[in-house]
């Protein structure tokens, strides 16, 4: 597998390639922005390491045209100093799957990295979903209430499918960090919160039946069900 690592500190930068080409990678690395576009678009890797502070295009940038104007499919890690609420929701709205806080472990690098590529083969064998008046067409990522549509970003998307994949099943904080993201978060931070209220706002808050549901004190349900 490749990997382009984008990190301008060259000491970090080696410390990730030496171990991801212990463990069997390819690895190009990048040190500013516009040298991660570059090899980016000369380039396939199955994963982008991203840091958020950078010379030139930072990362934020980086990964809204990997997203919107290059079509980048697979994964990317964001790594950065930064570990505020409003900064990781960023990272995430923009299109990286992870988020990784400075200072880590190697190996809890790839154990994101090994959870986001197993993550890619999950197979959803049916394409239709309903949940009482909510359809989901998961192969054109639409998502309809009432025949009205709603407009989802990826992030909401993937939270719902797993939410849908578990209706009626209440789901913990943890268990959504898990699966949704294959991240450990501080379970201090509200992320979830703002997302499940993302969600509720766009699929609730214009209807009289209410979908999704908190259970204080353990998690989340999508019910179809009264």
């Amino acid at each position: 597998m490749k990997v382009l690592v984008v990190e301008d500190e060259a000491g970090i930068s080696s410390f990730i390639k030496k171990g991801l080409e212990e463990s069997g990678f390819q690895v190009d690395q990048a040190f500013d922005g516009n040298m991660a576009i570059r090899l980016a678009s000369q380039n396939v890797y199955d994963i982008i390491l991203l840091d958020i502070i950078l010379p030139g295009l930072n990362g934020t940038e980086i990964c809204k045209k990997l997203r919107t104007e290059m079509d980048f499919k697979n994964p990317i890690i964001m790594l950065t100093a930064l570990s505020s609420t409003d900064d990781i929701v960023e990272g995430l709205d923009l299109g990286a799957d992870d988020y990784l806080t400075k200072p880590f472990k190697f190996k809890e690098l790839m154990a994101r990295i090994n959870a986001l590529m197993r993550r890619k083969q999950v197979d959803y064998s049916t394409a239709i979903y309903k949940v009482k008046d909510l359809t989901v067409d998961f192969d054109k990522k639409e998502v309809f209430r009432q025949e009205q549509p709603i407009k989802l970003t990826a992030r909401e998307f993937n939270l719902l499918m797993y939410l849908i994949k578990n209706k009626n099943r209440v789901v913990s904080r943890v268990d959504i960090l898990e699966n949704v993201w294959d991240v450990n978060f501080d379970m201090g931070t509200n992320v979830i919160d703002v997302y499940i209220n993302y969600l509720r706002n766009k699929i609730d808050k214009k209807f009289n039946d209410k979908l999704l549901h908190t259970v204080v004190g353990m998690g989340y349900v999508l019910k179809d069900t009264d």
